[in-house]
């Protein structure tokens, strides 16, 4: 059997394909419904158990290691404009899709599903949610069924950062600090590994449940707004990034071959945060990005870098929304959905999902937010494509930064 069809990237596949069998089987068989439902839950928990640890260690030590590089001012510079830049030809994709598609026009779905979110994105809830709460990032949540605890990827970096920052100009008497932290990072990221391993259960596991849960019902009369919102999704996974890539002169196809176990599990979780580590392993060892880099650019890049859901899925969304209501769009307006989107991302740190985004697009247009209430319906089903371009360009703009630093390590593409 050829090395390929044993390696990681191919037992996603297969996870993805058996998912997808075992799916349409648990339509009709609860018991197997509930046990993929746990199996796919526990696995995104155990991936998001060690993000914690793993952000401040491998940000305390990049800080630490950057000391010996002279030209990190210009990396963590390079990193936003590369966001920003590939944010910007994202949303111009999605705004040229709805307007050819014009997913909002001779729909059938019912007005009477307009209703308001339950949370909005605000520019001060963004400027809130950067500053940590307390030394470890975490929050707690009472409910009636009792309490949880969750982070704040955001709020951890910054405190990773403020602890690295001093630890290198505290000195010499900080090198057991940073020492332990190397140490605890490489334990953490081994750690990381075994649960890792474990991507086409959990990959099976999340893809079956998707079908049991929403299977082809939820896209009734939105199924032109789904085609819309993928359009455009392929259009920047597929046509703009690797415009990107080979611009640089990185072989594209190959990229993607690398990449892909990343972008199934951003498909297959939902979540930028769970598939981080798979993200950040997969950049530095497969990519050739030094971990001194990735280890700041990849998590700064799973809580503001989303492609999917801050520049095409708001794009498509508000022009949905402006169309049902039959309200004309000016020039403005579209200029405003751009720098909303390039700009905009980050307000969605530290939030689940991109409805706050699009209701930060949606209040600076003046457009009814009632209209969120009509696309919930198919959320889960786009937000599988939104985070697997996410997470996808995530690893192109730490690739493309390091070729274009010249600290992309060459051997590892030969």
């Amino acid at each position: 059997m050829p090395k390929w069809a044993t390696s990681f990237g191919a037992q996603v596949i297969y996870g993805l394909i058996i998912g997808l069998v075992l799916g349409f089987i648990a339509v009709d068989v609860e018991p197997l419904a509930a046990t993929l439902d746990w199996v796919g839950s526990t696995y995104v928990q155990l991936l998001k158990l060690l993000i914690p640890p793993l952000v401040f260690t491998a940000v305390v030590t990049s800080v630490a290691n950057l000391r010996q590089v002279t030209n990190a001012a210009r990396l963590a510079a390079q990193t936003l404009i590369w966001f920003a830049i590939t944010a910007f030809f994202s949303v111009l994709i999605g705004i040229v899709v709805g307007l050819v598609v014009k997913p909002g026009t001779n729909t059938s779905v019912d007005a009477a599903a307009a209703a308001e979110p339950s949370s909005t994105g605000s520019w001060m809830g963004f400027l809130n949610s950067v500053v940590p709460a307390n030394i470890f990032g975490l929050g707690a949540k009472v409910t009636e069924s009792g309490a949880s605890v969750n982070f704040n990827v955001l709020q951890i970096l910054v405190v990773s950062l403020l602890f690295g920052i001093a630890a290198v100009r505290v000195g010499k008497t900080a090198e057991p600090f940073i020492a332990f932290s190397e140490s605890l990072l490489k334990v953490v990221q081994e750690v990381l590994w075994w649960i890792i391993r474990l991507a086409p259960i959990g990959t099976a596991a999340l893809i079956g449940n998707a079908v049991a849960s929403y299977g082809w019902d939820a896209l009734g009369s939105l199924g032109k707004f789904v085609l819309a919102i993928y359009i455009g999704l392929a259009l920047v996974l597929f046509v703009l990034y690797p415009v990107v890539l080979a611009a640089h002169r990185i072989p594209v196809l190959e990229f993607f071959r690398r990449v892909w176990p990343v972008t199934t599990l951003g498909f297959a979780t939902r979540s930028s945060m769970g598939t981080m580590p798979v993200t950040q392993r997969t950049t530095e060892e497969a990519m050739g990005v030094p971990s001194q880099y990735a280890s700041f650019a990849i998590p700064l890049g799973a809580t503001t870098k989303m492609d999917g859901c801050a520049s095409v899925y708001p794009a498509v969304a508000a022009l949905f929304v402006a169309q049902f209501y039959g309200i004309n769009l000016s020039v403005s307006d579209y200029v405003l959905i751009v720098i909303v989107s390039v700009l905009g991302s980050a307000a969605t740190a530290g939030t689940t999902g991109a409805t706050v985004m699009l209701t930060l697009t949606l209040s600076t247009l003046g457009l009814p937010l009632s209209g969120v209430g009509l696309l919930l319906a198919v959320d889960p089903i786009i937000d599988m494509g939104r985070t697997a371009v996410n997470v996808t360009g995530q690893s192109v703009v730490a690739t493309v930064v390091a070729k274009r630093e010249r600290i992309l390590d060459e051997s590892r593409w030969a």
